[in-house]
């Protein structure tokens, strides 16, 4: 037999035997739904669904069961949630003039649904906006039911090959996967987003959507999919050839314009690599048909040149994005920009949190990616504009250098805004060699710790700022620094993956942040417990990306509440990818670095080109992708028109691809 190796990430995939695990499950005896579905052995007893009771939370009700769903004929909308019979071997509901019958049996280890559309109609029927939810249990109560209870899932709808791969969030198998096996899926949306309904501690209800289709009196669509057991992406993707599904194998998914593209499509029978033209660009989709009449894709992204994103970015922001008006207290400060009005956002009109959209905050991102642009290209305009801002950012901190969010020096004294400005200051330092620049980040760390202590989870705490101090002359600063920094890293280790509750209970920009700090102290130090520590939370961030083939999804991190507190839209859902991401990259880059896995730094490099989706040719910004097809009904798929903070994803570039 053929051994057959799939490297989404070089050496990561590797033929291994498919895993044995049962699949439990229980059908629920009033709607026919699966109330319950556990993989045996599991000392944890996890449901991998949601509860649709109510009770485990009061807005996820019985019509949200798993199986049941909706279609539109002639704009109106029914929804199947009753049976109108029930056996061991058939589930059937009748909707208007169409019946959906559901079977479900066991096959080995494994769970076979099938799904059935049948016409008892006298004439042909059209049904449109099809839905059918699988509600996983992916939510974030706190770090420790997520780490035995709760699951990070990756979904890809590629047409007939569809998958969702749930992985549970501490990185442990065993896991579960869903792979279609017969019909198509063009996308999927999540319901039950609000201020009401969980937050960004709440997913959604995931709900997969079926493409429309026109049935002939009597006429048929059957849908069917297999959710089984398995240990980790590299069991899934075999069980996923296995049930008849395509691998996409390529080195990358965003290319330079002109650039060799190879895309491999991986089936039980063999590859097919295929060469896409990369002299257009912006979003391309390479299809690939396979088996009898199915067909599959892979999503890359061409640009024009990476630095010319830079340039274009860089370019935008000092002509377009800095406030000029003395009469303003915010003058020479970089805000948000309203791509739809061309404007910059004064944050004068209503909206869901002003200070998502002030001066301050994560809009300091743009500050950073700037200073560390001029120490690549340098020029004269942009160094007066960050010397301008570098005035601005100080009037967001008073005489002890408390930190605020806007000029007001009013308001949350928020813990996330000491680190960034502290970084903005090193880096103007590297700018100017004004050593005023090293001690506001010596000061306004100190005040970090003097306000919050050692325990915060901080993002991008700058530990270069220790380096620079020692050698320009600051070596008593330096060292207080150092062992602040060291007391952080040590909280860090001592509470290993109990994380505190923060703005979210649990995120990506937890973890990462975390293994990012160890990893730059045992750099720093070159004490092998945080190198250990690091090593222990690696597997939670990992559980964060999947691997689909798609520049949106490929190792980015699952987010799905920024598009709506920093997004013009406001809308609740999916953010793929959203700038935060990149902190992963960071995380990879730095964990290569410290363990010679070379894996780990291409991956980072991936990541961080995946996020250069977010700019335009032309160096406009946006804060964020709202993925699914739709979110609480309404179409999604776009670009917030709110150029915010996405400025950070520049920053990382610079700092991992420099």
């Amino acid at each position: 037999m053929k051994r057959i190796i799939m490297p989404w990430v070089a050496g990561l995939f590797i033929a291994l035997p498919m895993s044995a695990q049962k699949v439990i499950y229980q059908t629920d005896r009033e709607t026919g739904s699966l109330q319950y579905i556990s993989i045996a052995g599991n000392e944890h007893e996890m449901n991998w669904i949601l509860r649709t009771d109510g009770t485990q939370y009061p807005w996820v009700t019985s019509e949200y069961g798993w199986g049941l769903g909706f279609f539109s004929i002639e704009d109106k909308q029914y929804q199947w949630k009753q049976p109108v019979s029930q056996s061991e071997e058939k589930i059937i509901y009748k909707v208007g003039d169409i019946t959906v019958s559901v079977r479900r049996n066991v096959a080995e280890d494994d769970v076979e649904e099938t799904y059935c559309f049948t016409n008892e109609a006298k004439r042909s029927l059209r049904l449109e906006e099809i839905g059918i939810h699988v509600p996983f249990n992916d939510n974030y109560p706190d770090a420790a039911t997520c780490m035995t209870s709760r699951c990070n899932v990756h979904i890809w709808t590629g047409g007939s090959t569809t998958y969702a791969n749930a992985i549970r969030m501490s990185g442990a198998g065993p896991h579960l996967g869903l792979v279609l096996t017969e019909g198509n899926i063009r996308g999927y949306e999540v319901k039950k987003r609000s201020r009401e309904t969980g937050q960004s501690n709440f997913r959604g209800i995931i709900t997969f959507d079926l493409e429309d289709m026109i049935l002939k009196p009597k006429e048929s669509y059957t849908l069917s999919w297999r959710i089984f057991a398995h240990n980790g992406w590299k069991d899934f993707t075999q069980k996923l050839l296995a049930l008849g599904g395509v691998v996409v194998q390529t080195d990358k998914y965003v290319y330079e314009q002109g650039e060799n593209a190879t895309v491999t499509f991986i089936t039980r029978q063999g590859e097919k690599k295929l060469h896409p033209s990369t002299t257009r660009l912006g979003h391309q989709e390479i299809l690939f048909s396979y088996g009898k009449g199915k067909q599959t894709k892979a999503e890359i992204l061409v640009v024009s040149r990476y630095e010319n994103l830079l340039k274009q970015r860089a370019d935008f922001i000092v002509h377009h994005q800095q406030l000029q008006n003395k009469n303003d207290k915010r003058h020479g400060a970089y805000l948000v920009y309203d791509n739809e009005e061309d404007s910059i956002y004064l944050n004068d009109t209503p909206n869901c949190n002003p200070v998502d959209r002030d001066e301050g905050r994560e809009r300091v991102g743009m500050g950073v990616f700037l200073a560390r642009m001029y120490q690549r290209y340098s020029g004269e305009e942009l160094r007066k504009s960050l010397v301008e801002y570098a005035s601005f950012v100080r009037r967001l901190q008073d005489k002890e250098y408390n930190t605020y969010s806007n000029t007001d020096l009013k308001g949350w004294n928020r813990n996330y805004n000491y680190s960034w400005i502290a970084t903005f200051y090193f880096e103007m330092f590297r700018v100017t060699s004004d050593k005023q620049f090293l001690k506001d980040g010596y000061y306004t760390l100190k005040a970090l710790y003097r306000n919050f202590g050692h325990g915060f989870y901080a993002i991008d705490m700058p530990v270069q700022g220790y380096t620079l101090l020692k050698e320009n002359g600051f070596e008593k600063e330096a060292e207080s620094l150092k062992e602040d920094f060291k007391l952080v890293a040590d909280a860090y280790v001592k509470n290993g993956y109990h994380y505190p509750k923060s703005e979210v209970n649990y995120e990506q920009s937890i973890v990462a942040p975390s293994i990012i700090h160890l990893l730059r102290i045992y750099k720093l130090t070159g004490d092998q417990k945080y190198l250990d520590g690091a090593k222990e939370q690696l597997p939670l961030l990992e559980a964060f990306g999947g691997f689909q083939p798609s520049y949106h999804l490929n190792d980015i991190s699952i987010r799905h509440w920024d598009g709506y507190w920093f997004g013009k839209r406001e809308f609740w859902g999916d953010t793929f990818p959203h700038y935060w991401s990149t902190l992963t990259a960071v995380a990879y880059d730095l964990y290569g670095q410290c363990t010679g896995d070379i894996s780990y730094r291409q991956r980072a490099r991936n990541i961080l080109l995946g996020n250069l989706c977010l700019f335009t040719e032309e160096g406009r910004g946006s804060c964020a992708y709202v993925y699914p097809y739709k979110v609480d009904g309404k179409r999604a798929q776009f670009y917030d028109p709110y150029a915010n903070d996405q400025d950070w994803g520049m920053c990382f570039y610079l700092e991992v691809l420099n």
